[in-house]
């Protein structure tokens, strides 16, 4: 399902059927180096991770991670939607484009149409951003987009650090 798009982008729900792709992303050296490493070898488990997470978030929610394609051929360069992880308070804003497709603005066109959906459409009242302290590109791009450094937090299961940031959205009733 078409979520959103952009001048040159279509984000859309995660499907079973996008599990050779998910995989290769999820398994890229980058993604285990910023991300981690989420124990996914085959195709058969990348889809049933996308069932239990993207799919039953999008059905519960009514928000997830999206697939990034873009709008002139359909090929996927990414991922980037809302998470809402047990470990924080408010959703987050998750993106990560295919290395092929780095500095070509992909995951910042990607990533503010998923704030302005946040804001606008799931009506969030607070967006989260989270990424490894030493991942500069990804800490300038939360800034980038308005979110505010809160403070390094150590909830992940390795007790590695972890930056957090903020973005609260005004009152429309104000």
């Amino acid at each position: 399902m078409k979520i959103l798009a952009t001048a040159r982008l279509t984000l859309r729900t995660l499907e079973t059927s996008d599990a050779p792709f998910f995989l290769q992303m999820i398994n890229d050296p980058s993604w285990i180096e910023n991300i981690g490493d989420k124990g996914i070898r085959t195709v058969a488990e990348a889809e049933k991770n996308i069932e239990q997470g993207p799919v039953l978030m999008q059905r519960r929610l009514g928000y997830s991670l999206y697939l990034v394609e873009r709008s002139s051929d359909g090929v996927p360069v990414g991922l980037c939607g809302l998470i809402k992880r047990d470990a924080l308070p408010d959703a987050d804003i998750g993106y990560a484009i295919w290395p092929a497709y780095w500095g070509e603005g992909y995951a910042y066109e990607a990533a503010a149409a998923v704030v302005l959906h946040a804001r606008d459409s799931v009506g969030l009242v607070r967006l989260l951003g989270i990424t490894s302290p030493q991942n500069l590109r990804s800490n300038n791009l939360l800034k980038k987009l308005g979110l505010s450094f809160v403070r390094v937090v150590r909830f992940k299961d390795d007790g590695s650090d972890t930056n957090l940031y903020s973005l609260e959205f005004p009152s429309r009733h104000a």
